[in-house]
């Protein structure tokens, strides 16, 4: 029929953008034609069940058709709450974004198979409108990729053309690879940069925001029962963190008095703009490589993380915003140092981990479902010998000390909570839980603590902060906790660790950012005569158990357990020049696991990608 409408789909996945996105940059190409391939847009975003909780999406109760969205090995949500409230702010700034294009965003719950059925499944038959074909952003990880799949044959029942698009959020485009296949990829993160380099050569051109798209639709199929979809953004925050109020950390401590996040951000594009443009204007990214290993506030390192990981900024977006700022060819920057004067050290370090975020999913790329394997992309096959995952999987063999599982369980949850009695691992556990976000350089500490010190599967960490990270991506997250486990691409294995001590006195040397998330340590050394800053009290700031027994008595810290009974206690010193001195094994704590002092076997990690220096290659998730 002539009148029939032709409607084309385009599914988003971490592709949140209107503004350098070539699926849009084309539909606004075609729509200024007179001979258009279709008459109607349909953008829509799923919220995946097997990734976000989605029952809160149920009226009245009633049971929800799939899984609860949980992880695998430790049993947490997929996506905690303030995961979720970024994802969604996102969302639904895209969806603003679209309306002021003249087109919208139709939000659906359930599978993405599912979901794409049951719209094709509405237009079936219909005499007014008809699918023209579904387009999507490629992405390389195997869940996503198995959605992609399965897209592609539901579409093949209804006989519509899937076209899979790349994904150009990246730093170098993968039309540009030095490669054509992903396993010729180096396994040295080192090789492959000087492949690409001078980075400041690397990206392609941003594509220009579409200013007019198709529009919506006239009839659109309804989300498939038992959901419903609210109509406000206050709505879709209700549903989505409404069933995973049930807290993975019950026995988390509270937010501390005094204490801010250094992540307050809100989700969307138009945030993350404002976000590059305010690291140039404040001279954030000039002097980032010298700043990016803080541990307290927001500008220390970039926290563009979040935005770059569902797409909602693009890594050649920074780009070409720090280009204008060294050339000086606009007036964002301008009176700050190094404007106009070419790259700096700074801006340099920030392409630097833009680039290692790349990396992170060429890996991906080069290894596929390795990703999530205990024995990692090395395929290292003691790490079952050294790994503890029961009572939580019976796929690791190393069993605890008198086959306790019970005593793995309670050290797995005293850490999860922030109560393992070490400074540094407690600060950033509850920072992490409290407001989803803690420091690169607390990330490979934390990484480190629970693969090489209480010796506890890698996946379990990975899963944690998969939930937690307002800035989770799959390929840095999985990627760099592996790197910090030894199973993965770090050329120096399992020997690279760190002493979380040592790293608090070279990184946190007046105790500040501990006692800012570990209130019941702000008063160390306040006591008559005391002197906060000394070495003796800053001892006992790191580590609570050194603390003389009149000082934990006047604190109150008396029979506390992870006072008295760390987890592992970690022999440590400083000498007269205020530098550290490792001085070999620690003593047992108060779980199952003997500290090994400075001697340790690992290195450090966590979510998102974390950066390099002391020990470690936790490339800046902060930045990236």
């Amino acid at each position: 029929m002539s009148g029939k409408v032709r409607i084309l789909i385009y599914l988003l996945r971490r592709d949140l953008r209107l503004a350098d996105n070539p699926i849009f940059t084309e539909l606004a190409r075609l729509n200024k034609q007179s001979q258009k391939p279709f008459t109607h847009l349909l953008p829509l975003y799923v919220f995946p069940a097997e990734q976000v909780e989605i029952s809160g999406f149920i009226p009245g109760g009633q049971p929800s058709p799939y899984k609860e969205a949980r992880s695998q090995v430790g049993g947490f949500w997929r996506c905690g709450r303030l995961r979720a409230k970024f994802l969604a702010e996102s969302v639904w700034d895209l969806k603003k974004d679209l309306e002021n294009a003249g087109s919208g965003l139709k939000i659906r719950v359930g599978s993405v198979k599912d979901a794409v059925a049951s719209v094709l499944e509405g237009y079936r038959g219909r005499q007014d409108a008809e699918v023209h074909a579904i387009w999507m952003t490629g992405e390389t990880s195997w869940e996503e990729h198995e959605e992609q799949r399965m897209v592609e044959k539901v579409a093949a029942k209804e006989s519509v053309n899937v076209r899979i698009w790349h994904d150009e959020k990246y730093f170098v485009d993968d039309r540009d690879l030095p490669f054509k296949n992903p396993r010729d990829l180096s396994d040295v993160f080192t090789n492959y940069r000087k492949t690409v380099e001078p980075l400041a050569n690397v990206p392609r051109k941003e594509l220009p925001r579409p200013q007019q798209l198709p529009p919506l639709p006239e009839f659109i199929p309804s989300q498939a029962a038992p959901f419903e979809i609210p109509d406000g953004l206050s709505g879709l925050l209700e549903a989505l963190t409404k069933p995973i109020l049930k807290d993975d950390a019950p026995n988390m401590p509270a937010m501390p008095k005094g204490a801010e996040s250094a992540h307050p951000f809100i989700g969307g594009s138009k945030s993350g703009l404002e976000r590059v443009r305010h690291l140039i204007t404040s001279g954030s990214m000039t002097s980032y490589k010298d700043t990016r290993n803080g541990l307290l506030g927001q500008d220390f390192s970039t926290k563009l993380s979040a935005w770059l990981s569902l797409g909602s900024v693009t890594a050649r977006q920074v780009h070409w915003l720090l280009v204008a700022f060294e050339q000086g060819t606009s007036d964002l920057g301008k009176g700050v140092e190094g404007y106009g004067k070419g790259e700096n050290k700074g801006t340099a370090a920030v392409r630097f981990e833009l680039l290692w975020r790349d990396y992170m999913r060429l890996c991906t790329m080069k290894f596929g479902s390795r990703l999530f394997y205990l024995d990692g992309y090395r395929q290292d096959q003691k790490a079952k010998f050294k790994l503890i995952s029961r009572p939580y999987s019976s796929e690791a063999g190393k069993t605890p000390r008198d086959n306790n599982n019970a005593a793995v369980k309670a050290s797995l949850d005293r850490f999860l909570n922030g109560t393992t009695g070490t400074g540094l691992i407690d600060a950033s556990q509850r920072e992490l839980h409290l407001t989803g976000w803690t420091s690169n350089r607390a990330r490979q500490n934390v990484a480190s603590y629970l693969t090489k010190r209480l010796e506890i599967d890698w996946r379990i960490g990975a899963e944690w902060y998969e939930m937690n990270l307002i800035d989770y991506d799959v390929h840095s997250n999985w990627g760099n906790w592996q790197y910090v486990a030894g199973v993965g691409n770090d050329p120096r294995g399992e020997a690279r660790v760190f002493n979380p001590v040592k790293q608090a006195m070279d990184y946190d040397g007046k105790g500040e950012y501990v006692k800012a998330w570990v209130p019941e340590l702000r008063d160390v050394g306040k006591g008559a005569g005391g002197h906060q800053d000394s070495p003796e009290n800053l001892m006992g700031v790191f580590q609570a158990w050194r603390l003389p027994e009149e000082e934990k008595k006047r604190l109150g810290l008396n029979g506390v357990e992870w006072v008295e009974k760390p987890l592992v206690k970690i022999d440590y010193s400083v000498n007269r020049r205020g530098g550290g001195q490792k001085r070999g094994g620690g003593g047992g704590g108060g779980g199952p696991y003997r500290g090994r002092g400075g001697q340790g076997r690992g290195g450090g990690g966590g979510r998102g990608r974390g950066q390099r220096g002391g020990g470690g290659q936790w490339k800046d998730t902060q930045t990236a």
